[in-house]
């Protein structure tokens, strides 16, 4: 797979990288298969997918317990990383972030970094990130709690979530910042209008979520109804009927698109994201073989100038994200 760095001064990484939330949480948590999520972690790194993404609270804990396993003996060859600054307030992750307590204290950082150690199984994560700023702590604080676990060398680099421009520089004052993780795809282009040109003028990495349209823009539901009854998908704006059928004309143009170049919809969706700057690493979540070598064969996929600009002219999305 082709290459790029965790922006200038990262580890070198695959351009596509893996999400793990889905194999332990919200996307049909019934249908979970550890031994398969564990097949398919090991299949990621094969690909050079060497960019493994979990957090804390997906579970919670139990997508770290899981990924701790999955890279038993092969830890060294990912650049493995967690987040911290979410807990569960009882339930399954539901509505975006609500339901969830955004916790930036700084000796909940402390504590939390030993223990997604101890669940990961090594001695340190190449990246961690706050995965929410808290509103109720100054960012500063925070983020002089995770620059603490660098000097300690339980993580190599640290990053944010979720973020604006003025909470980057205000972290960059105190430590520098490797990685901004917010969601990019055809169906959220948010990102564009300023946090990913500042990150690319910074040389920081860009770490897309949800790069898939949370599975949409792979062409594989048309439904609400095509998903399994207990997926939070369901009760999101973007996935009610009306907004859902209006939607699937993005779709349609993805395919078209995939369709002439003879690949699928989810690698001319990822190529786009791809395309959109020197450091940006999608990591698309899967826990089936079959899309992960989908996913992976995006890196092969380049763009034509006309075909990003066709990407581009798509409209914006019925419904809210959340």
């Amino acid at each position: 797979m082709r290459t790029t760095t965790l922006g200038t001064d990262g580890p070198e990484v695959g351009v596509i990288g893996l999400g793990c939330m889905g194999m332990t949480h919200a996307y049909d948590p019934e249908g979970r298969d550890d031994a398969t999520s564990v097949a398919v972690l090991r299949q990621a790194v094969e690909l050079g997918m060497t960019l493994i993404d979990t957090a804390d609270v997906y579970g919670p804990y139990t997508n770290e317990e899981l990924v701790g396993r999955g890279l038993a003996g092969i830890r060294d060859r990912v650049v493995l990383a967690t987040k911290v600054g979410l807990s569960l307030d009882g339930g399954r992750l539901g509505r975006g972030t609500a339901g969830l307590e955004r916790i930036g204290r700084p000796e909940h950082v402390r504590r939390s970094i030993d223990e997604s150690l101890r669940r990961l199984r090594t001695d340190h994560v190449d990246l961690y990130q706050l995965h929410r700023v808290d509103p109720d702590v100054p960012i500063e604080e925070t983020w002089g709690a995770l620059a603490e676990t660098v000097a300690a060398g339980k993580a190599r680099h640290i990053g944010l979530s979720e973020v604006s421009v003025a909470e980057i520089r205000r972290a960059q004052a105190v430590h520098p910042v490797a990685s901004v993780q917010s969601e990019l795809s055809l169906w959220t282009r948010d990102a564009l209008a300023d946090v990913l040109p500042y990150c690319d003028a910074q040389g920081i990495a860009f770490l897309p979520f949800s790069p898939l349209g949370r599975g949409f823009l792979t062409g594989t539901f048309a439904t609400a109804d095509d998903l399994p009854a207990d997926d939070w998908r369901r009760t999101l704006p973007r996935f009610q009927a009306d907004a859902i059928a209006a939607n699937q004309a993005i779709v349609t143009a993805v395919r078209a698109i995939a369709e002439r170049r003879h690949a699928t919809p989810a690698q001319v969706a990822l190529a786009w994201v791809c395309a959109q700057g020197r450091y940006v690493v999608p990591i698309p979540g899967t826990k089936t073989p079959r899309y992960l070598v989908d996913n992976a064969g995006a890196a092969d996929v380049v763009l034509s100038a006309a075909e990003l600009s066709e990407l581009d002219a798509l409209p914006a999305p019925e419904g809210s994200r959340y």
